[in-house]
């Protein structure tokens, strides 16, 4: 991977801001209304086979974070998954997160939660919900459906304590622009399935047909660099081994490419002593 330097970013005004969120709003109706796609819709029962299952925790301990916000996202996820679970993408047909979601405002009953902005959190209406798009992107990184449109986060927020995935193996997502959308070009039927627990954020990836394939999501040139202008900056690259069912490794794929901003140091000051135990 070819890396070049990152310039310090550049604060935008309120009113530029205002008027490029307004164009591409517009711009993304105009592309579901007459995009010539085959939206996925709704079943009322799941399919038989299961394909991928994970599970993320509802409640973390975060730093300077209030305990409310991340029980009013549990609100927003209810709310989001009453809209999407058994979403049903037939061959050919594209499931997409917002469309199929709806804004999130108060009088459809979201709450505030914690929404993260140019490289902090404050609290938002809906906050919350990227951690379902990073939930089913990371499902279907392991299912043979195509990622159509995904976006990368571009702050790496928080340290890497008790992380389970690779850098970058999320997608985040504002309505309605910045989307999840994920094409089904196999001659199967795949489900998505999506719960709440007191505990966590479950899913999975159904199927009409057993898999004939499991996916490992590994990641190569993973770089942490320290900018010309003092901040620090993350970079990978995403890819998948393929293996058939007896265990025989039958493909090698990249996945997507991950450039972040990181919010805190990630190197420790040369005098830091080793705590001793």
């Amino acid at each position: 991977m070819k890396q070049t330097e990152w310039d310090k970013p550049v604060p935008r005004s309120r009113l530029r801001l205002w008027f490029g969120f307004r164009y591409y709003e517009g711009r993304r109706y105009l592309k579901w209304a007459f995009g010539g796609i085959r939206f996925a819709s709704v079943s009322a029962a799941p399919l038989p086979y299961e394909c991928f299952a994970h599970r993320t925790p509802l409640f973390r301990k975060l730093k300077d974070v209030d305990m409310y916000l991340q029980y009013n996202k549990v609100v927003n996820l209810k709310l989001a998954i009453g809209k999407i679970n058994y979403m049903t993408l037939r061959p050919g047909e594209t499931f997409s997160y917002w469309r199929a979601i709806g804004k999130p405002t108060k009088r459809r009953g979201y709450l505030e939660g914690m929404v993260l902005e140019n490289g902090s959190f404050k609290p938002g209406t809906g906050g919350g919900l990227c951690q379902l798009s990073n939930l089913i992107y990371w499902m279907t990184a392991h299912t043979p459906l195509t990622v159509v449109e995904r976006h990368r986060h571009g702050f790496d927020v928080f340290p890497d304590a008790d992380r389970t995935q690779p850098f970058g193996s999320g997608a985040t997502c504002y309505y309605n622009y910045v989307d999840l959308m994920i094409r089904n070009d196999t001659d199967r039927v795949f489900q998505l399935a999506l719960a709440v627990t007191d505990s966590d954020l479950v899913g999975a990836w159904l199927s009409d047909k057993p898999c004939d394939c499991r996916y490992e999501v590994y990641e190569k040139e993973h770089l942490m660099r320290h900018e010309y202008w003092g901040g620090y900056t993350r970079h990978n690259l995403l890819f998948r081994k393929v293996y058939d069912m007896a265990g025989n490794e039958v493909g090698d794929e990249y996945l997507a490419e991950n450039h972040a901003l990181m919010m805190y140091s990630p190197f420790l000051p040369e005098t830091a002593s080793v705590p001793q135990e």
